[in-house]
């Protein structure tokens, strides 16, 4: 059928809208009734939203205005662990009652640090599998080039070969709680995918490398009961289940009845529990990842010191185990509550949280919240002075915090907005300092000034004060706290502190108190 302007003879495509309302044409009177009678009722829904919604307007302007507070910081500086506290101390019933969802989150954490186990192990494989360099090392595939030609492995045995045999199920099992984790087709898969060290899979690598490997008895010990279960006629009669040349095509098979079987991932996580254990307990496995350089406890989301208790079947999250859950933030995170001001007689001041993703890619959408925000706290993660960003390996971390926080206070817009910066994961820079990991090998300019605590935390300090003070467009308060959002009680504290500081800058500003 031809649409047109009859005036001007052109040719017009229809309207996708009229098209999409126009009724039927083959409509009775029952069905237009029916559909009328929808129509209405739809509409006085819409009708019903749109009153409620201007009926939160008008209270909201007269009431007190609400404080808006805005967390800046790098990918995992812990923005996400700071409103989680702000939660817990101000909606703790509701904070608790989403405990169970975030089990999954924090079986995917347990399942991602084994995986960096296995690839861990693997580099060790290949690389003790290459003719030794004259140096008396062996090659790996090593972010540090330069350093990979001196590396000698400890000597991986067959007991941890069958370790990480057994363990090979919870690669499956990363993969269905990223699918429970994320909606179908969500952009945030690439977000909590842990990316493979290889071009190959790491199953193909176990079917390559690993074909000799007798693991089969001890995985049919762990997994027995239920693999005779599940056998039937599409799923394994064709198999010589104790042939050592068919390991590659039973662990593919065992880990799909597996997951066929098992719904909940949790019950295959429990089941490897021991050997998970046994895995993170061994002198060579943390032998092997001292030399890569991988330190997994100082990493968001360790729980592999709590093996025992996190993949117990009826294992529920505390307070403490989601403060430490690691879940990218990608977009925006609003957190809505309510305080009273004792200072004038109980008001209740409505308060708004906002928490950004700090990755380099998300940056660009920060800027937006700056014109109307009451304080922001900006998170500097001081423990990561020997680490480089994710997107940009040539950049420190620490090195990217300061440039952010130059960019932050002496942004205009930000002007007459307190800022409250939080030098946080004190607990994980202790350790590294502990260790003996030099602050002057990263940090050029603290040159030979002793390596504790106190001295290099003063430096620092110092350092994010100056830059405030030369910085800031207009003369105002430097906040500073070392915190370990992770640490309930301290981090609390110092948050109630920073709520009263916002209050009483806010009332200053609506001429409330002088």
């Amino acid at each position: 059928m031809a649409y047109g302007d009859k005036m001007s003879g052109v040719l017009t495509p229809p309207d996708p809208l009229d098209v999409a309302l126009r009724p039927p044409e083959d409509e009775n009177e029952e069905d237009r009734s029916a559909r009328l009678s929808a129509e209405e009722d739809a509409r006085k829904v819409s009708e019903m939203i749109d009153e409620e919604l201007k009926a939160q307007e008008r209270a909201e302007k007269r009431g007190p205005k609400p404080i808006k507070v805005l967390l800046l910081g790098q990918s995992e500086s812990g923005k996400s662990t700071t409103l989680k506290n702000f939660q817990l101390m101000n909606s703790p019933k509701a904070f608790r009652a989403e405990r169970a969802s975030w089990r999954a989150v924090i079986h995917l954490n347990v399942v991602r640090s084994i995986h960096n186990i296995l690839e861990a192990m693997a580099e060790a494989q290949n690389a003790q599998a290459q003719p030794s360099t004259p140096t008396g090392g062996r090659p790996s595939r090593s972010r540090t080039p330069s350093d990979s030609s001196t590396r000698v492995y400890p000597p991986l045995t067959a007991e941890h070969l069958k370790l990480k045999m057994r363990l090979s199920p919870l690669l499956q099992v990363e993969q269905a709680l990223i699918r429970k984790l994320t909606p179908p087709g969500s952009a945030e898969f690439e977000a909590t995918h842990l990316a493979q060290a290889s071009n190959v899979s790491y199953l193909e690598r176990i079917r390559q490398k690993e074909v000799a490997v007798n693991s089969l008895f001890a995985w049919k010990g762990v997994f027995g009961r239920l693999l005779s279960d599940s056998r039937d006629a599409d799923s394994g009669d064709g198999i010589d289940w104790n042939d050592p040349q068919a390991s590659s095509e039973v662990v593919s098979l065992t880990i799909a009845l597996l997951m066929r079987q098992w719904q909940d991932p949790g019950r295959i996580i429990h089941a490897c529990g021991e050997d998970m254990i046994r895995l993170w307990n061994d002198e060579t496995i943390r032998s092997l990842l001292q030399i890569q350089g991988i330190r997994l406890e100082d990493r968001p989301g360790f729980f592999l010191d709590s093996l025992e208790r996190v993949t117990s079947p009826r294992y529920v999250p505390t307070d403490e185990d989601i403060l430490r859950a690691r879940l990218k933030t990608l977009g925006i995170t609003e957190y809505r509550f309510s305080i009273k001001e004792g200072t004038l007689g109980g008001i209740t001041r409505d308060w708004r949280i906002y928490d950004v993703g700090g990755h380099r890619s998300l940056r660009a959408a920060w800027a937006p919240y700056f014109d109307d925000m009451n304080a922001i706290l900006f998170l500097a993660p001081i423990s990561c002075f020997d680490q480089t960003l994710e997107e940009d390996p040539t950049v420190n971390r620490l090195e990217d915090s300061v440039v952010l926080w130059k960019t932050i206070v002496s942004n205009p817009l930000l002007a007459k907005t307190s800022i409250v910066l939080f030098l946080n994961k004190v607990d994980i820079f202790k350790a590294k300092l502990e260790a003996g990991i030099k602050l002057s090998k990263y940090i050029v300019s603290y040159g030979n000034r002793t390596n504790d605590f106190d001295s290099t935390s003063i430096y620092l300090k110092r350092k994010f004060a100056q830059i405030h003070k030369e910085r800031s467009p207009e003369p105002r308060m430097f906040y500073c706290h070392f915190t370990t959002v992770t640490d309930t009680k301290s981090t609390q504290h110092i948050l109630a502190d920073v709520q009263d500081t916002v209050v009483v800058r806010s009332l200053k500003d609506s001429s409330l108190i002088s």
